[in-house]
């Protein structure tokens, strides 16, 4: 088991389920006399004295993604985004098991947490890279709040539900005006989530592609756009809106809109390397996390 030589633990912080699959881990880390790194929150949640000793380090996310050659996310996919996030831009792999409800990036599950997990150090595995989006909110010429976004960016009209008014622009063209609750501007990692329930289309994690799915329009010929994923969006938020908007990345981080701010939105320039195990297919993943039909005929 040379593959990895350093693997940092993440455990979702509200999860005895987590921490438990964690504890887990670290025995049969240790079983290998693999070095791992604890994340420090994650490591104040495990009342097992010997267990947290037995790690090299016990540091921030940060000195996570400079120390590891991998690092397990456990959790829901919420932790795996969290965690995509602080990760991405140091290059390190990140494997996810799951302990939380859907898991479509969280894709092992507890009961094979070893055997998965074994055959990942032995170097069988595929390797998925995922793009992020960049989010700047411009307030007469000067950036006033920004974050960044694995699944999606979005803007929404807070806390009141009252229609929003705002243009939309791509690489500078002016593409429409719209009134609706907000839009949903997703990779195709988030085509899975809110955007799919907004109506917009399912996108293989390979292609190279940004969808804007418009929520709840005005005008019925509003529709779910596919662009080029360089391309750099604008949204231009209306002078006579009477909700206060905010604009939201993977539904964890929030800034706050005011009339006639911009928000620009491209892709990253590095990329996420999530890491699945051998058997890993994404039409799989569909089917059997949103309940589509197996096979009719006999094969």
């Amino acid at each position: 088991m040379t593959h990895f030589s350093t693997v940092g633990l993440i455990g979702h912080l509200n999860s005895e389920r987590a921490i438990y699959s964690i504890k887990r881990l670290i025995r049969f880390l240790q079983q290998r006399g693999k070095h791992f790194v604890l994340e420090s929150e994650t490591a104040a949640l495990i009342t097992d004295v010997h267990l947290v000793e037995g790690a090299q380090q016990i540091v921030g996310i940060d000195e996570l993604g400079q120390t590891c050659d991998l690092v397990i996310v456990v959790g829901g996919d919420g932790s795996l985004l969290r965690s995509g996030r602080a990760l991405a831009k140091y290059n390190v792999p990140l494997l996810g098991v799951n302990r939380g409800r859907l898991g479509f990036l969280t894709d092992i599950t507890p009961e094979d947490i070893e055997t998965r997990v074994e055959e990942v150090m032995n170097g069988k595995y595929v390797v998925d890279n995922r793009f992020l989006l960049d989010m700047t909110v411009m307030r007469q010429g000067a950036a006033v709040g920004s974050g960044d976004a694995l699944n999606d960016v979005v803007l929404h009209p807070g806390q009141f539900i009252h229609m929003l008014e705002f243009e939309l622009y791509i690489d500078g063209h002016f593409v429409t005006s719209q009134r609706s609750d907000g839009m949903i501007v997703s990779t195709p990692t988030g085509s899975t989530a809110y955007a799919l329930s907004g109506g917009g289309p399912i996108m293989h994690p390979k292609l190279d592609a940004i969808v804007l799915v418009p929520m709840n329009p005005h005008t019925l010929s509003s529709r779910p756009m596919v662009v080029a994923g360089d391309s750099e969006i604008k949204i231009i938020v209306g002078e006579h809106n009477t909700a206060v908007p905010m604009v939201t990345c993977d539904g964890q981080t929030h800034v706050d809109i005011s009339a006639a701010d911009e928000i620009h939105i491209r892709k990253k320039p590095h990329t996420l390397k999530l890491i699945h195990p051998l058997n890993h297919n994404f039409y799989e993943r569909c089917r059997s996390k949103l309940g589509w039909g197996g096979h009719l005929l006999n094969h």
